[in-house]
């Protein structure tokens, strides 16, 4: 039977090694690997991997192609669904989504889905085997703000259907997220998001950095100047979050989103690049997220001892378990159930720990994890040098200020239907700017959806 065949472990780079450089940790499967681990779909007639993917790629589908040694015929499948396989097989939660619908998952280990879906992304990668089919221009002008996933997303499905795309990005490279907030280690730059971002490029979609889109130009100018007869915001949400405790103005106090981007965008791991980057010899992490585990594990390899300070047990981190476990293996310690009250500081003005107090799991909170309380008397310090705050991010008000009739929510966030559509007439929306931080594939759906209403919307103008 398929289903006893054991899940084939991906190789990975020596943890004490990996800790110390960029490289990618996992190396993914070979052929043999994948079609191996591909035996192990059951085929199921009413598969629930796929409903349970944002994009609803069709997994048995493409695993088939796979187990037969048809590659272009599986990323056929693939591409028909997604842009994006080789980065959302590298970065995507697929344990709470594909892989966790799977049936074998119920008594023994799901189909390694996001592995296979790497391995096919990167053959094509490699053997330029995305097809590329000549359409027809409408002559219809479409303009999408940010490059990162939901906006690629978004001009990959419009520029199939004909529509003349220009994505305008903010920052000096494309991709958004990708390059900025996901380390190397995770999802390499040059090799894979410059590449995926390329197969955009054939479609015909058109890019413009170093455009800010509310300052540069505005979407009302986009609208009513530049001939463009739709918007899509995907604009991400790049603002980050503080505690607001005391100390928090303290020298060695960063936000995540500061310091990843100096390591990711600006390479500052990267003894070429003379981007300045401080890490000490302790840096502690607040937060529990994957952005959390990407800025403690690249301080770990810049150098310095790197903790995690969480508020919650280890069992309602929201992390990836996969990437909790590395973060374990390569040496990162975890303080659980422990909040930070104060960072303190020397008379210089610098870091010199976190002042902490031990919690307990009290009643579920509204998301139905349990909520953290304080322990009387549990008052604990943690010497650092370094704070990086993981808290979580909002969207950038800029477009909200800068655009007629935009509505947005009490946390900032673009208010928009589930088709993508935004208060504003011909504006439509998607992604972190609408959901506040989330995941890769799921801003991808949300481009996608809207990229259909868009499309539904100028043919009825």
């Amino acid at each position: 039977m398929a289903n006893k065949i054991p899940r084939v472990v991906v190789r990975e780079q020596d943890a004490q090694v990996r800790a110390t450089n960029f490289e990618e940790v996992c190396y993914g499967y070979n052929l043999e690997e994948a079609q191996t681990e591909a035996s192990r779909c059951l085929n199921c007639k009413n598969p629930r991997c796929v409903a349970a993917c944002p994009v609803n790629i069709n997994i048995p589908g493409f695993i088939h192609h796979l187990l037969e040694g048809d590659l272009k015929a599986a990323a056929d499948v693939i591409h028909e669904d997604s842009s994006l396989p080789s980065i959302c097989g590298r970065v995507c939660p697929q344990e709470t989504q594909c892989e966790g619908s799977c049936i074998l998952g119920i008594k023994g280990e799901p189909v390694a889905i996001g592995k296979l879906e790497r391995f096919i992304g990167d053959w094509s990668l490699d053997n330029e085997a995305e097809s590329v089919a000549k359409v027809d221009a409408n002559g219809r002008k479409v303009a999408v703000i940010g490059s990162g996933p939901s906006g690629l997303a978004c001009a990959s499905d419009l520029a199939k259907m004909g529509y003349d795309v220009t994505v305008f990005e903010a920052l000096h490279k494309l991709g958004g997220v990708l390059v900025y907030g996901i380390p190397e280690f995770r999802l390499p730059k040059e090799k894979i998001v410059a590449r995926e971002i390329d197969t955009l490029r054939k479609l015909g979609v058109k890019f413009e950095t170093d455009v800010v889109v509310g300052r540069t130009v505005t979407i009302d100018e986009l609208l009513d100047n530049e001939g463009f007869e739709a918007v899509f915001i995907g604009s991400g949400a790049g603002l980050p979050r503080f505690m607001g405790i005391e100390g928090e103005n303290l020298n060695g106090v960063v936000s995540a989103n500061e310091f990843l981007t100096r390591a990711n965008l600006m390479r500052a791991y990267d003894e070429e690049y003379d981007t300045p980057i401080y890490v000490g010899k302790r840096v502690v992490v607040v937060g529990g997220g994957n952005v959390a585990m990407d800025a403690v594990r690249t301080a770990k390899r810049l150098g310095a001892d790197a903790t995690i300070v969480y508020r919650r047990s280890e069992a309602e981190l929201p992390a990836r378990r996969e990437e909790v476990h590395h973060a374990k293996e390569e040496g990162i310690e975890f303080k659980m159930l422990t909040n930070p009250t104060r960072v303190l500081g020397d008379d210089k003005g610098w870091v010199t720990g976190l002042s902490c107090v031990e919690m307990e799991l009290g009643e579920p909170d509204e998301s139905g994890r349990r909520s953290p309380v304080e322990k009387a008397g549990s008052d604990l310090t943690v010497e650092c040098d370094v704070v990086i705050m993981a808290l979580g991010t909002s969207p950038n008000p800029l477009l909200k200020h800068t655009t007629k009739g935009l509505e947005t929510n009490r946390r900032g966030c673009i208010v928009a239907s589930e088709e993508g559509a935004t208060s504003r007439e011909g504006v439509f929306a998607g992604g972190d700017a609408v959901t506040g931080a989330a995941t890769v594939i799921l801003a991808m759906g949300a481009g996608r959806k809207a990229a259909k209403a868009i499309d539904e919307y100028i043919k009825s103008k």
